[in-house]
């Protein structure tokens, strides 16, 4: 008879057990959305390899500006990692992280073990102004989990395939945002162009609520498979819902249209 834990070693290596959790946030109010987002995932059956969180889940898009600065030892990282041991899960989403005088809109993966992984959203939303307040990231973040390739990504990434581009390093992109009301076709269609193009899972989470600016946003988290079908759309409520997603389906893909092959070749500068 095999091994229980062999049983669960197997799993991990083809099937990720991701939690959507796409909330309501408070504006401004860091304390009380990680209390939020604490008992969301305390509600929450278990269990499952991977939850995710929006972007600048603590604040709410550009809530930062009065907020005290937080470095990589602050109390929003300090949290994750107490919330990924708890629930013996990786935890992912953006938070505001000062170094060296200066902001960033980086999106953190923090594993039960307290490894922490980030990347710095490299396109920042001048139409918004957040380029005034953060700073550009200069790489792109690929991360290795339970024998996932993972591409990180954030918000306003999306409409940039280039930069989205699989070059044969990712498995799964993972883009977190505040994404709002009145754009929202674009969201659902330009996540779904980024599966179907570069053959691999993609998430898509959103928020849901009202910002302090008077901007909606309609949640509509979503996941779709490398073939572009939609595995889970959460539509407009605050939710949180497992999906699970197949390592072997991305293989296959690849294996039965292997139009990658044909791609144009470039560089990012």
């Amino acid at each position: 008879m095999r091994n229980a834990r062999n049983d669960i070693r197997i799993r991990r290596m083809t099937l990720l057990k991701t939690l959507l959790v796409q909330a309501r946030l408070d504006w401004k109010q860091p304390e009380r959305n990680r209390a939020r987002l604490e008992a969301l995932l305390d509600e929450t059956p278990g269990p499952f390899d991977l939850a995710v969180f929006p972007e600048t889940f603590t604040t709410g898009f550009l809530g930062d500006e009065a907020s005290t600065d937080e470095g990589m030892d602050g109390p929003t990282a300090s949290w994750m990692k107490k919330m990924a041991a708890r629930h013996s899960c990786a935890l992912a989403g953006s938070v505001v992280i000062t170094e060296n005088g200066r902001r960033f809109n980086r999106l953190l993966f923090v594993t039960p073990d307290g490894d922490v992984g980030h990347y710095d959203k490299r396109h920042l939303f001048a139409f918004g102004g957040e380029n005034q307040r953060y700073t550009a990231g200069g790489r792109r973040v690929n991360l290795d989990y339970l024998g996932w390739r993972i591409n990180l990504q954030v918000c306003y990434d999306l409409r940039f395939p280039a930069w989205c581009r699989n070059r044969g390093d990712y498995d799964l992109m993972l883009l977190v945002a505040n994404w709002p009301a009145k754009r929202i076709r674009h969201w659902s269609s330009l996540l779904e162009a980024r599966a179907i193009e570069n053959q691999s899972f993609v998430i898509g989470l959103n928020r849901v609520g009202e910002d302090g600016n008077g901007i909606e946003y309609p949640g509509r988290s979503v996941v779709y498979d490398p073939q572009g079908q939609c595995l889970a759309d959460l539509g407009s409520a605050e939710e949180c819902r497992l999906v699970e997603l197949d390592l072997s389906a991305v293989s296959r893909t690849r294996t039965d249209f292997p139009f990658q092959a044909d791609a144009d070749r470039f560089e990012i500068l």
